[in-house]
């Protein structure tokens, strides 16, 4: 079984403590009752990560030896999700499912036909809100790498930020039913860059100026199954009693 993991501000050299204390410090020795003798896994999210040995615990304190220490390299390519604002009760969610998915940053879009809205405070609230979600979901799927959250953008920061992407020699796909292509294979036939984009609309879509502006920038319409795909066939009725 693989080690529970959990996150530090630095990970040390081999032979040295790490400790953890606060919030991480709570979860380890009240919530998961680590143990003396318990092997635990440490990573700071950044790519360095430790296979540790407990040594002592207290409330809300733990603190273990690394045995071994490693950096992993960030992965290739970078995948950045543009993720339309879902409504509230699925927004962290969205954030959970693309981290576990293997996503590199995450970026949120204030898009015409969401329901959300990000104003004023919101704004860093939902930021803050979004950290906490991927930093979690990385944790659960062992990431040794969290991704980024970055700042809000309307549509017209979009296109500039697809625009610049494309430039740079990304990939930039936007997921959308008129898509003459499915994303594995718009993937595999695009540009073989180290960075790719995909752009998730709100649940009403992404309007047509969007997805002419998007498209404008150089961002490519897919879909996420095989184009075309027909609708599974309706259940037979039951038999007669």
């Amino acid at each position: 079984m693989t080690p529970s993991l959990f996150r530090a501000d630095t990970v040390p050299a081999v032979g040295e403590t790490v400790v953890l204390d606060g919030p991480e410090g709570r979860h380890a020795g009240s919530a998961l009752r680590v143990r003396p003798g318990e092997a635990i896994r440490v990573g700071d999210g950044r790519g360095a990560v430790a296979d540790c040995v407990v040594t002592t615990t207290s409330s809300g304190r733990v603190e273990a030896e690394v045995v071994t220490r490693v950096d992993v390299p960030r992965p290739t390519p970078e995948v950045t999700v543009v993720q339309a604002l879902p409504k509230s009760e699925r927004s962290e969610l969205a954030v959970e499912l693309a981290t576990e998915a293997g996503a590199d940053r995450i970026v949120p879009w204030q898009a015409d036909r969401c329901v959300s809205r990000w104003t004023g405070p919101k704004v860093d609230k939902g930021r803050t809100k979004w950290t906490n979600a991927a930093r979690a979901a990385a944790k659960q799927s062992r990431r040794a790498w969290e991704p980024e959250i970055g700042d809000l953008v309307d549509s017209t920061a979009l296109a500039a930020l697809v625009a610049a992407e494309v430039e740079g020699g990304a990939s930039a796909l936007v997921l959308h039913e008129e898509g003459a292509a499915g994303f594995a294979d718009a993937v595999t036939a695009g540009p073989t860059g180290e960075r790719v984009l995909v752009v998730v609309g709100p649940e009403g879509g992404v309007s047509d100026a969007e997805l002419d502006g998007l498209t404008a920038a150089g961002a490519r319409p897919v879909v996420q199954g095989p184009p075309g795909r027909p609708a599974p066939p309706p259940p037979p009725n039951p038999p007669a009693g």
